[in-house]
């Protein structure tokens, strides 16, 4: 089993507290979740018809190597998006298209409606992080492992992904490297103790379900108390008692 490691960079970052209802506002490190989703980015592995992984990322540790920075943000958030489905119908037949309004009045519309909302986000900015993980398969293969393993790294490496990183919101983008043997980098001297996490918002102990489809996958939430210690955070693995899952 390999471990690899990234550099993760970006101007902006949010990874919302979920205890917060309305209004965003970040934790200040990301979160071993969206670490997860950009290892997904890079690489992937899935079942031969294509519809479930085969494996999971394992966030082993977060490293802070710039100091924490908020910003505070007014943006204007869509409330709707057009589903595949819809899509797939216009496509068909170009005469079913609805426009979904992202300002309108009674008049344009015939009815009360406004497709955004106005919504203050407390974000970070300027943020740089190092995060190391290791894939773990939901059945093992020592020939799958090599091909997910030298895949990831052949990938990391050239800067390929399948789809551009984001850091908690899609808008923010993030930029990534492979770390190289030997290369080191001193975490900030950050120490805070954040509480209650948000670890994953679904069950890594088992296959997802088809990843192209409508109804996606019920989510299960899971947290864990996360405590900074000069710069690093140490995720637990999944299966952990340290990890809260939903139903426990």
């Amino acid at each position: 089993m390999r471990r690899f490691s990234l550099e993760v960079w970006g101007e902006l970052a949010c990874f919302t507290r979920p205890e917060f209802k309305v209004e965003r506002f970040s934790y200040p490190v990301i979160t071993p979740s969206a670490a997860r989703g950009i290892f997904d980015a890079i690489y992937l592995d899935f079942s031969p018809e294509g519809q479930r992984p085969l494996m999971y990322w394992q966030i082993e540790r977060i490293e802070v190597l710039k100091p924490v920075r908020y910003i505070a943000l007014m943006r204007n958030e869509v409330k709707e998006k057009a589903s595949v489905r819809s899509i797939q119908s216009w496509m068909k037949d170009p005469t079913s298209f609805e426009p979904i309004f992202a300002d309108a009045t009674k008049e344009d519309t015939g009815q009360d409606t406004k497709g955004r909302t106005q919504r203050q986000t407390v974000a970070l900015k300027d943020v740089h992080y190092r995060l190391t993980a290791h894939a773990v398969l939901y059945q093992e293969d020592h020939a799958l492992r090599q091909k997910i393993e030298h895949s990831f790294e052949r990938r990391a490496r050239a800067g390929q992904c399948v789809y551009q990183p984001y850091l908690g919101c899609r808008e923010f983008a993030g930029y990534f490297r492979l770390v190289e043997p030997g290369e080191e980098a001193q975490p900030v001297p950050y120490s805070e103790k954040i509480g209650w996490m948000l670890y994953d918002v679904f069950d890594l102990a088992r296959p997802r379900g088809p990843l192209r489809t409508d109804k996606g996958e019920k989510p299960s939430v899971s947290v864990f108390e996360a405590e900074v210690k000069d710069g690093v955070l140490e995720v637990p693995p999944y299966g952990s008692e340290k990890v809260r899952k939903g139903g426990a």
